[in-house]
């Protein structure tokens, strides 16, 4: 291949990502239930134990400071796991099939619900922290920890949105994706999102200290309230960096074995 045509390929992946993105993106627009309920579950949620079941947990009424950093992951959980049922939905209604027959780089149409899910779970989760502003959630963190914390949670959606979207190519139907989907919405729950892990019996300390949740909620809580983060940092940064690559690598292997195609 010379370096026109490699060229001409490279324009051509960079347009038709480019397309599939706006697909997406419109797509998310018009699918405003989806996007509603995105944001209102981890919203209702967050009142939820703030009003009813903090003053329980936490009698000193700074229950908020602890829960939101879980919220934020929840919600990041909820707006991606409808990338497994729209990918699902591409691979069952025909839409492939006809872009087998066009000279494009069909993978594509994943790329693009991948990036519209992102830009979708940023929204919703500025949207939560705005939220638990008002109810009284006080960082202490500085702009440099505000933009790690960004960095984290960004690259959390990510590698969680390719791990859905990886679910939903391998997935028989949209059903079937959303109830593989749903099993991994259980994570946050058997984490430190709501609870420290030393208030858990001894064997669910152990499941809930090493599954990849606890430690990117452990660093965000830690950036956004100061807390050290020394302990749990690269453990984030491992978990999402080696979930994002085996989600991609997946991803890649099931749509070339079903797609035929690039």
């Amino acid at each position: 291949m010379n370096r026109t045509e490699q060229l001409a390929r490279t324009a051509s992946i960079g347009t038709t990502n480019l397309v599939f993105i706006g697909r997406s993106m419109r797509l998310s627009i018009r699918d405003v239930e989806s996007l509603l309920m995105a944001v209102m579950l981890p919203v209702l949620l967050m009142l939820l134990f703030t009003y009813v079941f903090g003053g329980a947990i936490d009698s000193s009424g700074n229950y908020v400071q602890y829960v939101v950093p879980g919220i934020i992951l929840l919600c990041a959980g909820f707006g991606s796991a409808s990338t497994a049922v729209v990918v699902a939905q591409d691979m069952t209604t025909g839409i492939i099939n006809r872009l087998r027959t066009m000279p494009m780089f069909s993978l594509s149409v994943i790329t693009g619900h991948v990036v519209a899910s992102l830009v979708r779970n940023l929204v919703a989760t500025g949207i939560v922290i705005g939220v638990a502003l008002l109810v009284g959630f006080r960082p202490s963190a500085n702009a440099v920890e505000w933009l790690i914390s960004i960095g984290i949670i960004v690259l959390f959606i990510l590698a969680l949105t390719w791990l859905f979207a990886a679910i939903g190519l391998s997935a028989g139907s949209p059903s079937a994706a959303n109830g593989y989907g749903f099993i991994i919405l259980f994570l946050p729950y058997l984490s430190s999102a709501f609870v420290s892990t030393s208030t858990m019996p001894e064997w669910l300390q152990w499941v809930a200290e090493h599954q990849p949740i606890t430690p990117v909620i452990e660093t965000i809580r830690g950036l956004l309230t100061g807390t050290s983060v020394a302990e749990h940092i690269l453990w984030a940064l491992g978990w999402c960096i080696l979930i994002l690559a085996v989600s991609i690598i997946w991803s890649v292997r099931v749509f070339h074995r079903k797609a035929g195609r690039r």
